[in-house]
């Protein structure tokens, strides 16, 4: 029996059922579940090939974000971090210097050089 051990302990990812972490696990049993609901819903009214379609596009946001990894970043905190960059502190940034040497010798007790 060979165990293999990740040279990074940090990168290791606990598996639960067929290779797939806990978080993965979950989304696809999700991703499943909206696909036969969103089936059941539509094969009625579209036919079974619309339907069939809808149940990818249904599906697909859910499976990939339980498989998605950016830097080590979960999708939910991928989309936070791109939230706060793009919108909420969003906007023209200036660069505005300040001189310390300057306010240092223009303090109250140091001479003035005019």
């Amino acid at each position: 029996m060979e165990i293999k051990i990740p040279k990074e302990v940090r990168a290791h990812k606990e598996t639960i059922f067929f290779g797939l972490s806990a978080r993965q696990f979950i989304c696809a049993v999700l991703a499943v579940a909206s696909a036969v609901g969103v089936y059941f819903l539509l094969k009625n009214i579209t036919g079974a090939e619309t339907a069939s379609w809808a149940c990818i596009v249904a599906a697909a946001p859910v499976a990939v974000t339980g498989f998605f990894s950016y830097n080590g970043l979960t999708f939910e905190q991928f989309a936070w971090a791109w939230f706060k960059s793009q919108v909420l502190c969003a906007g023209p940034r200036t660069f505005q210097s300040e001189n310390i040497y300057c306010k240092a010798l223009t303090k109250k007790g140091v001479h003035d050089y005019d």
